[in-house]
């Protein structure tokens, strides 16, 4: 994933260049702490030997202990690793969690894998790092290609090395100490923001029309906390294709149509539309909750919402981005507007620090007052400054990070 590489330091640039940030303060923003590769040799049920690579790239704890995602995907690589973790840096930094930034990953198919194969492969892998990570060092948690029962393996091998430690990875099971509403997070996130920028333009969810792109965990959670809080979400749709409803799509029955199902193909709750052909429906908010890069140079011009909210990770590239923003379409980045998920692993970490749990109405209450308080922050400045969203969000991402680096001394 080259471009999210190229994306992150092209981002940060700019908002570098806004705050007039020395070279050698760049440098060592940008130069991550720790790159760690290593091998992961493991015998098939079959028989065979199989190895396969494994990252984990530590790249900023100038505000504490590392934080980020840990995802089998077959095309990951170390360029791909190093991005996410500089922007797990300004995200966690961005919503103001006392965290810095990592990010992890196996070079692995998934589905090639059985059970068996999969859990022998976490437990390797946990065997080669377990001494870098750890509560107070680095804290990893589910992300592409991973879920609670990955880290469900992943603190068990820990813990034959180092005790009783829940708090050495976050995003497990709630028997295992997770937290509730860790599943939703991400999805409520987007949600709770994006009523938060219709209000600064003096609309409201219930009188907006929303067009969903991707229907998997974070946008099936935002699907439903925009039906539930009165919005109209008249598009959806996953790798199956889409859905399209001018009155509105029963989202409930959709939920239900998915979890029986496994997708939306067949979904009959409106006209069957293209991933593509969403993207440029004429609608108040546009939310890409799918994949990366999906709004380019190519199909920017046709984007017909007044907002995007970015649920996924990077799914507009920089060109695009500047054409949006020529256009004067508003784009609420995903460096702030996915944090929930971030924010919510954050308060599992701390429960599990404090052997002490928390109901799911309190992590709801802290959830909102977290996001929205670093939203009105990040407004502020890009109204202050007439920047855009995301320059603002970098600026107070990279603002934090850099002042901590510099109060704690080289």
């Amino acid at each position: 994933m080259k471009n999210a590489f190229e994306a992150a330091g092209q981002y940060f640039e700019e908002a570098a260049s806004v705050m007039d940030l020395s070279p050698n303060m760049k440098r060592l923003l940008l130069t991550p702490e720790r790159e760690v590769k290593v091998q992961i040799a493991m015998k098939l049920d079959n028989g065979d030997i199989a190895t396969f690579v494994g990252y984990r790239i530590q790249h900023n704890s100038a505000r504490g202990p590392m934080k980020g995602g840990l995802r089998y995907h077959h095309e990951v690589d170390a360029d791909e690793v190093l991005a996410l973790a500089s922007l797990m840096t300004w995200k966690t930094a961005v919503v103001d969690l006392p965290y810095g930034g990592a990010k992890g990953g196996i070079s692995v198919r998934p589905k090639d894998l059985s059970p068996d194969e999969l859990e022998r492969l976490t437990r390797k892998f946990v065997d080669e790092i377990h001494d870098l990570i750890g509560p107070d060092k680095d804290i990893p948690a589910p992300d592409m290609g991973t879920n609670a029962q990955v880290m469900a393996w992943f603190v068990n091998q820990y813990e034959k090395f180092h005790g009783f430690n829940p708090a050495c990875v976050t995003g497990k099971p709630i028997e295992l100490y997770g937290a509730e509403g860790r599943e939703e997070a991400t999805g409520r996130g987007v949600g709770i923001l994006t009523e938060a920028l219709l209000r600064k333009f003096r609309k409201s969810l219930a009188e907006s029309t929303v067009a969903i792109q991707g229907f998997g965990n974070v946008g099936t959670f935002t699907a439903e906390f925009i039906h539930r809080a009165g919005g109209k979400v008249v598009a959806i749709s996953d790798v199956s294709g889409g859905i399209f409803n001018r009155e509105g799509i029963d989202i409930p029955a959709a939920l239900t149509w998915v979890k029986q199902k496994g997708s939306l193909a067949g979904f009959s709750g409106g006209d069957a539309i293209s991933n593509e052909s969403l993207l440029s429906l004429e609608v108040d908010v546009l939310i890409p909750a799918a994949l990366g890069g999906v709004l380019t140079l190519e199909n920017a011009e046709h984007v017909r919402a007044k907002y995007i909210v970015e649920a996924a990770n990077g799914p507009i590239t920089p060109e695009a981005d500047l054409i949006l923003r020529r256009r004067d379409i508003v784009v609420l980045p995903d460096i702030l507007a996915n944090a929930g998920g971030v924010t919510v692993s954050y308060f599992e970490w701390v429960q599990n620090q404090q052997y002490f749990r928390w109901d799911l109405n309190r992590i709801r209450e802290e959830l909102e007052k977290t996001m929205t308080r670093s939203f009105d922050k990040v407004w502020s400045i890009a109204e202050e400054k007439k920047i855009p969203l995301r320059t603002a969000a970098y600026l107070v991402g990279i603002g934090r990070v850099g002042r901590a680096t510099v109060l704690g001394g080289i």
